[in-house]
């Protein structure tokens, strides 16, 4: 298969005036083609407003060695990565009791997928509400204010990413196809085929609903079990062979669950768990994350500096991506930026307030939102504890709570940097899923954390025209960047506990959608690698 890299095409172009650039710069027929398949595609606007695509394309065509002879230097020669499920090892450690996996966000549900489709019947637990009756539960607190505490922006089917942009690009190195096949997967069950070679690629919290239901479905077609509001609150380990080792969970303080295969994918806001696993001495420690604001621009001003016009038709919604080094010697950045999104209440603990942001699929909100955050480590908490980091994000979330009365704490930049609370808005309106209330944001945070923010705002304006104006909108906290603690696993991925497999962003192997979806594939891996499995025959249906 030959690649041709940087192919560039207009926006609005169709599938067939790019095949016929491609047949033109291999100096081929067109009916010579076999096969055209974009491998990626991106936006170069070095020249706006004269923007363009820029595409990596994968031909095949019969004509391939003539054409490398031809053009050596201006094609390559590919092979196709394509990820191969391993099977059970019939000669690993034994186990006969259906494998268990807590938690439904991407790493719990790959995890399952793949023991699901190695025909291990795995049965996963979520302590929220399906994705249908979670949509509604998410609906309901931000339209009233009442917080259903297992079942929410954090909690539920999906995990924190259904009620967020469905960014899917990673930076993880991936030999093995893993990432391939996790964006493969998502348009199996929903997604737009786009998201296979788009750059920046995304779904949209509309359409990543129904991706996660059709992977349930699935999970259960191929034998394995998701049940919902259903909580590991306990489990038991006793000795095996001088090794401490899972033997049974407890699921909401009173079933039993027997098992000795236990895969821990809890997300970054299972704060009660993550205190139950350190009562029950699993290694962690505390971890560096980040937290701050978001902060609300125009859609069209970001528009006009990246791309050079405010309008678009045929481009996506522009995004970006800063950051910068501050005098501190803090590094402050923009994270989980949402193009024509909204700021969402993102809270799951009563009296405790934090945000994030998310965008519909088409990405056609008003307002451009971003984070912006400043690194934290454990010296910053003043403690020597794992559990550091949650007391500290804790501490920011009850002063947002009580900042904004209860509500979303909102502030105009301009008055941030003059720490007095805002009266009035100006050009740019909040757009926000849930109640709001003008306030002194900087009061949230400690003063090192506010100069912090305000200097990383101030330098990022530097880069984008207007991203540092005035009337900027700012809400807060944003504390659930990442995971405040590490559960340690070896180098078969297990505990310190065997058979108790930590898995994605929660026990800090992640850092968001499909970084966590991998992870869980690892975990499904070495968990088929490491057992040989026996399961009763009426659960492998597949």
């Amino acid at each position: 298969m030959i690649r041709i890299n940087q192919l560039k095409m207009h926006p609005g172009h169709s599938f067939e005036e790019l095949q016929e650039k491609v047949s033109q710069f291999l100096r081929i027929q067109k009916e010579q083609i076999d096969q055209i398949k974009i491998h990626k595609q991106s936006i170069d606007a070095r020249k706006k407003p004269d923007v363009y695509f820029s595409y990596s394309i994968d031909v095949v065509t019969t004509q391939e060695e003539r054409i490398k002879k031809k053009l050596k230097n201006k094609v390559q020669v590919v092979k196709e990565t394509t990820y191969r499920l391993p099977s059970v090892n019939a000669s690993g450690r034994k186990s006969y009791k259906r494998p268990v996996v807590v938690g439904s966000g991407p790493a719990g549900l790959f995890c399952a997928y793949l023991l699901a489709k190695a025909g291990c019947a795995p049965i996963l637990f979520e302590r929220g509400g399906s994705v249908e009756e979670r949509t509604k539960d998410v609906e309901t607190f931000w339209n009233t204010g009442k917080l259903n505490l297992s079942s929410n922006v954090q909690f539920g089917e999906g995990g924190a990413g259904t009620f967020s942009d469905g960014k899917l690009n990673t930076l993880v190195k991936d030999v093995l196809g893993r990432n391939q096949f996790v964006l493969e997967t998502f348009v199996k069950f929903g997604a737009p085929e786009a998201i296979l070679y788009e750059n920046k690629p995304h779904i949209g919290t509309d359409i990543l609903v129904d991706v996660v239901k059709n992977m349930r479905t699935e999970i259960i077609r191929l034998g394995g079990e998701v049940r919902f509001h259903s909580q590991m609150t306990d489990f038991k380990c006793e000795e095996v062979d001088a090794v401490k080792t899972i033997t049974e969970i407890t699921v909401n303080d009173k079933e039993k669950i027997e098992t000795d295969l236990l895969v821990l994918a809890i997300g970054h806001s299972a704060r009660d768990t993550f205190q139950l696993l350190y009562d029950h001495q699993l290694n962690m420690r505390a971890k560096p994350f980040a937290v701050g604001v978001r902060i609300e621009h125009p859609q069209e001003m970001i528009n006009q500096c990246q791309y050079g016009m405010k309008t678009l038709e045929d481009l996506p919604t522009a995004a970006y991506k800063l950051t910068t080094q501050l005098a501190n010697g803090r590094g402050a950045y923009t994270f989980c930026m949402c193009p024509g999104g909204y700021v969402v209440n993102a809270s799951s603990e009563e009296n405790r307030l934090a945000v994030n942001g998310m965008s519909y699929q088409k990405r056609d909100g008003k307002n451009a939102n971003s984070a912006v955050i400043v690194t934290v480590s454990p010296e910053d908490f003043g403690e020597d504890h794992p559990l550091c980091g949650v007391e500290f994000q804790r501490t920011l979330e009850e002063r947002a709570y009580q900042v904004g009365d209860g509500k979303v704490p909102v502030q105009c930049f301009g008055d941030f940097k003059a720490n007095q609370a805002t009266i009035t808005l100006g050009e740019v309106k909040p757009q926000i899923k849930g109640a709001y209330k003008l306030s002194n944001v900087r009061s949230i945070f400690p003063e090192f954390l506010s100069q912090s923010i305000e200097e990383g705002i101030v330098a990022m304006g530097e880069k984008i025209r207007g991203f540092s104006r005035e009337d900027a909108v700012l809400s807060a906290v944003e504390s659930r960047t990442s995971s405040p603690v590490k559960i340690q696993r070896d180098e078969v991925l297990e505990s310190n506990v065997k058979g108790i497999y930590p898995c994605g962003e929660g026990a800090g192997y992640a850092g968001g959608i499909t970084s966590a979806a991998m992870d869980g594939m690892k975990v499904a891996e070495a968990i088929l690698s490491n057992w040989a499995i026996e399961i009763h025959e009426e659960f492998t249906k597949n």
